[in-house]
């Protein structure tokens, strides 16, 4: 029996929210907080992923967590921007989705503080299930399925507390249009290393394709992650729009993402993934995903029992 957060292996929902809180109260208010999460989310319609601040403020140490390292390439780099807490909302309706924000939000007060939230959503959806990125491209092309999933993304024999978790990478990248539009149709095929207009993949992509950079199985050990990434839209303060892709990886550790991402960023070999010539990442941030016990997540890790 899989003791994971369902939401983390079901398909992709049609309307997402990533909901970021920051720790605001005491230890004691922390407790009466997590316990209240306990007992109000299922995993399914709601995901839920602590960062390691939650962790230090509990005085608890779980030995595969750890806070997103700000990574840098040649040419490129990644922040790293923690958070106490993100809770990613699964759903068909929108409205849905900001109300349970607003009713989390409250019963999360005061040990948690709502920082913002990321408005996400399915484009596209093909005959197998996967969206398609706003740049057109297929998203999800040899995520692993059904056991081998359970196996990439759903961490096994770490112990009581701790079966069933996952290890949550999530970035939100920022897509620039008008380079992406300056490119021509074989520069964007050979950026992402595949046809966009039937998702084959390129014999002839350069070294520098997405696909290359990130083939899961080039990598020793093998670097296999449960991608549940959706493409997210919002306006900014000037009015003009904003959007790009919520990249959501679920792994058995970080280590398999951490691996991907030093490739893209060309740190071992100087040689840059193509995705940043139209894309770039505002944040980085790790979470740990309990497992669920008796349909509640399981805190024992945290010392807190159901």
């Amino acid at each position: 029996m899989i003791k994971a957060q369902a939401g983390i292996l079901a398909s992709l929902p049609e309307q997402g929210r990533y909901v970021f809180f920051t720790l605001a109260g005491a230890s004691t208010d922390l407790q009466d907080s997590l316990r209240k999460l306990q007992a109000n989310v299922d995993g399914q319609q709601v995901v839920v992923g602590l960062g390691l601040q939650v962790l230090q403020q509990l005085d608890r140490k779980l030995p595969l967590m750890r806070e997103f390292p700000p990574l840098k390439g040649p040419e490129f780099a990644v922040p790293s921007t923690p958070y106490a807490l993100c809770l990613w909302l699964r759903g068909d309706q929108r409205g849905e989705l900001i109300t349970l924000t607003a009713r989390l939000a409250t019963l999360l007060a005061p040990a948690f503080k709502l920082d913002h939230v990321v408005d996400a959503f399915v484009h596209q959806r093909s005959d197998n299930g996967h969206g398609r990125d706003l740049t057109g491209y297929e998203d999800g092309t040899e995520n692993p399925e059904e056991d081998e999933a359970v196996a990439a993304g759903i961490a096994a024999e770490q112990g009581a507390g701790l079966d069933g978790c996952s290890y949550w990478a999530l970035q939100q990248w920022e897509h620039d249009y008008s380079a992406f539009e300056s490119m021509s149709t074989t520069q964007q095929d050979h950026a992402v290393g595949r046809r966009r207009s039937d998702n084959e993949e390129l014999d002839d992509a350069p070294e520098s394709a997405h696909v290359k950079r990130t083939a899961q199985e080039s990598f020793e050990p093998e670097a296999f992650v449960v991608r549940r990434s959706m493409p997210w839209w919002s306006v900014s303060p000037q009015g003009s729009d904003r959007s790009g892709l919520m990249f959501s990886a679920f792994g058995c550790s970080f280590d398999a993402f951490e691996a991907q991402m030093r490739r893209m960023l060309g740190i071992d070999d100087g040689i840059s993934d193509g995705l940043f010539r139209f894309s770039r990442p505002l944040t980085g941030c790790y979470f740990w995903c309990p497992p669920l016990s008796g349909g509640k997540l399981d805190l024992t890790a945290l010392g807190l029992q159901a």
